[in-house]
């Protein structure tokens, strides 16, 4: 049995999906606070699950910068009671990572060996998680993936995802500013999750591993695909991060390399255009 904690949420409903055959149980923030280290214990013990997948997180990153307690609270010290708790049923562990706990500077896409240097509050949490992860339980998969948007609502950011930011905002405007000198690969969460079944019917070496759509853009290149493929006709004006000013700080260049998945030969995500179009179609069609 797999225990998909963050069930309720975004990624969580599409590995719920995906992971049905494979007797896939969600559990939600209502049945089950991962801040709280004794219950998380006496949960996962009961449940005695083979799996634990964390896709449960403080993601507004934001939002970290002015809560940062809470967000290592959940990002940090939640992955650690999970650690813990899979240690001692010997569940398999999946921790799901992001792209945030590089800088930036790289001249070239991250790879899974390259040493993490967050610049935010929302990289250091989620940094925090993964040494708490790789430390108390060596059964671990560490995979680290990059601006995530799926079909189902985003608990952390409103209800809403990138696209849903952008379409929105298109009906309500003539013209948009986008920020063009941060740069990453949007990654579809239904590929994720496909992904990630692909890991567990594998089983390669327990580590970090890199999951994205494959290619990268700026969030301004992005948002100029999204209104071409849906038909929007909006003019889009470049800004930068600077003048935007989001109280948080993002990494220029995050884009990861799915390095050690092309290593095992699992690596089947497909190119971050045909996600965005794959998702389109679904969006218009629900």
């Amino acid at each position: 049995m797999i225990a998909i904690i963050g069930g309720d949420g975004q990624l969580g409903q599409d590995l719920l999906k995906t992971l049905a055959p494979r007797e896939a149980r969600p559990v939600s923030h209502s049945e089950l606070d991962i801040t709280d280290r004794e219950r998380t214990l006496r949960v996962v013990e009961k449940m005695k699950p083979d799996w634990i997948i964390n896709a449960a997180a403080m993601t507004n990153v934001d939002l970290c910068e002015t809560e940062n307690t809470r967000a290592f609270e959940i990002n940090a010290l939640g992955a650690r009671h999970l650690a813990e708790a899979s240690r001692s049923t010997g569940a398999r562990l999946i921790q799901i990572g992001t792209d945030y706990v590089f800088d930036g500077t790289k001249d070239g896409p991250y790879i899974e060996t390259d040493m993490p240097h967050p610049i935010n509050a929302y990289g250091i949490t989620k940094l925090a998680g993964e040494l708490y992860t790789t430390y108390l339980n060596k059964n671990h998969y560490l995979v680290r993936t990059s601006g995530l948007y799926g079909l189902h609502p985003c608990r952390g950011k409103g209800g809403k995802n990138f696209i849903d930011t952008m379409l929105g905002a298109a009906s309500k405007n003539d013209s948009l500013r986008i920020v063009a000198d941060e740069v990453l690969t949007p990654t579809f969460t239904e590929d994720l999750a496909t992904q990630i079944d692909k890991m567990i019917e594998a089983e390669p070496p327990f580590g970090t591993y890199h999951a994205t759509n494959s290619g990268q853009c700026s969030w301004f290149e992005f948002a100029e695909a999204i209104f071409e493929k849906s038909g929007v006709k909006i003019t889009l004006e470049k800004t930068t991060a600077a003048e935007w000013g989001a109280p948080a700080r993002r990494p220029a260049y995050s884009v990861l390399a799915n390095t050690a998945l092309l290593a095992q030969g699992i690596d089947i995500m497909p190119a971050w255009e045909d996600a965005l179009g794959r998702y389109l179609v679904k969006k218009l069609d629900s």
